[in-house]
């Protein structure tokens, strides 16, 4: 039997109404699903903002928001405001970073495969850092400068050759990756040389990241001390040792705090001697906690002696993770939060899929039916931001709760909003 769900679990400003119902940032949240119906993501806003300043105390303006994670205009201002820098990774990134107000030098620029035009974008608003990737992107910023464009600050995206120890499809240290300059086969260096000796860019620093979802404190550490080993002969001035940390989704998982983690990281450099300022990206950890999604039961199948199948109004268009990387999450009834959860059942989504599952295993409380407003927790970062309009489902809104003030940041599409491209 499973007791109610874990408090770790909700948003650092949850709290139980008068009638047991689950408040975030002192909003009730069965009012906000009335309100602006279900799906519906539900941020704590003030859990947002206390995570940016834990980044922002350890590591300053380097510490930068991987907007991935989740990002619209208000999140992208809110992560400037607390003292963030932001990293974009295509152009309608870059775009709605710039719509939020973020100055063009606070924005750094990632991806394996930019474009030409991605990088003219990024360097006619006067992007802050480009993290080069391949032998290609110096060569297209070689063909930009010849076009007389300014000429940027880069880092080198350095592969360190560490396991981090999580989901294949989220990790990104090994050699055998499509990120970034080997460091054991010789190419980081050669890497270096090239772009040390062109008049295209300005190299500023290296960069590595090992992957995402990472529990194992161990791993950052190792790849800090590959990086800075391999830096020191260079004497750059800047090393980002990227983001990737883990946070708990079910009960009994624990993961490091951003201090913590911050801590091992600056350790790891410390003991190394180099010289430079360190910076990190953290993504999951500022967002996912802060958030539970909304929805609203419509069916419940008993199959006796197989399972139960609770159905809801989203599913895979707006939580992917669960069908790509197999994730696991909680679920609990808001109306009252701290029922004990005895009942098993597959919370499954509307999608013409049999694969469309949001929790294989949910505990949920004895009593539950159709109508009922059920929540997943830990869903504020890979959700919004990795949605889909598959069978043309609308995406849902977005509301930032504070101070029993809830408020729409993103509305939800409309079928007018499907045909907005489609020319015919």
């Amino acid at each position: 039997m499973s007791g109610p769900i874990p408090w770790h679990l909700l948003p650092e400003n949850a709290s139980v109404g008068p009638s047991g119902q689950l408040l975030i940032g002192g909003c009730d949240t069965l009012d906000i699903a009335a309100e602006f119906g279900t799906p519906v993501f539900v941020y704590d806003e003030e859990h947002l903002r206390a995570r940016c300043r834990e980044a922002v105390a350890a590591f300053g303006s380097h510490a930068t928001y991987a907007t991935k994670a989740f990002l619209c205009r208000a999140m992208a201002r809110l992560a400037y405001e607390e003292g963030m820098s932001l990293d974009v990774a295509t152009s309608g990134e870059l775009s709605v970073a710039l719509a939020a107000d973020v100055p063009a030098e606070r924005l750094v620029f990632h991806g394996n495969n930019k474009s030409i035009e991605e990088l003219r974008h990024g360097l006619e608003v006067g992007i802050g850092r480009i993290v080069v990737d391949s032998f290609e992107e110096l060569g297209r910023l070689e063909t930009l400068h010849a076009e007389g464009l300014p000429v940027p600050k880069v880092l080198l995206r350095i592969t360190p050759g560490v396991e981090a120890h999580t989901h294949e499809f989220i990790s990104t240290g090994q050699d055998d990756s499509k990120f970034g300059f080997t460091v054991s086969t010789g190419v980081a260096a050669e890497a270096v040389a090239k772009a040390s000796a062109s008049s295209a860019v300005e190299l500023v620093g290296l960069h590595a990241h090992i992957g995402s979802q990472v529990f194992r404190a161990a791993s950052f550490g190792e790849a800090a001390e590959v990086l800075a080993a391999f830096a020191m002969p260079f004497e750059l001035p800047e090393l980002v040792v990227g983001g990737g940390l883990g946070v708990a989704y079910v009960e009994g998982e624990e993961a490091p705090t951003i201090s913590q983690w911050s801590k091992i990281l600056l350790d790891a450099v410390a003991t190394t001697g180099i010289q430079a300022t360190i910076g990190i990206e953290p993504g999951r950890s500022i967002a996912a906690q802060a958030a539970v999604t909304l929805y609203t039961i419509g069916t419940v199948k008993h199959l006796p002696e197989i399972r139960t199948y609770v159905a809801v109004d989203g599913g895979m268009s707006d939580n992917p993770r669960p069908v790509l990387y197999g994730s696991g999450y909680e679920t609990f009834l808001p109306r009252d939060v701290t029922a004990a959860r005895p009942e098993t059942a597959r919370v499954v989504g509307k999608h013409c899929e049999s694969g469309d599952l949001l929790v294989r295993e949910a505990s949920l409380p004895t009593g539950y039916e159709v109508g009922d407003i059920l929540a997943t927790p830990v869903t504020g970062a890979y959700g919004h931001s990795m949605g889909s309009n598959y069978n043309k489902v609308l995406r849902p809104p977005v509301v930032f709760c504070a101070n029993g003030d809830a408020r729409l940041v993103v509305r939800r599409e409309t079928n007018e909003d499907l045909l907005v491209t489609d020319v015919g």
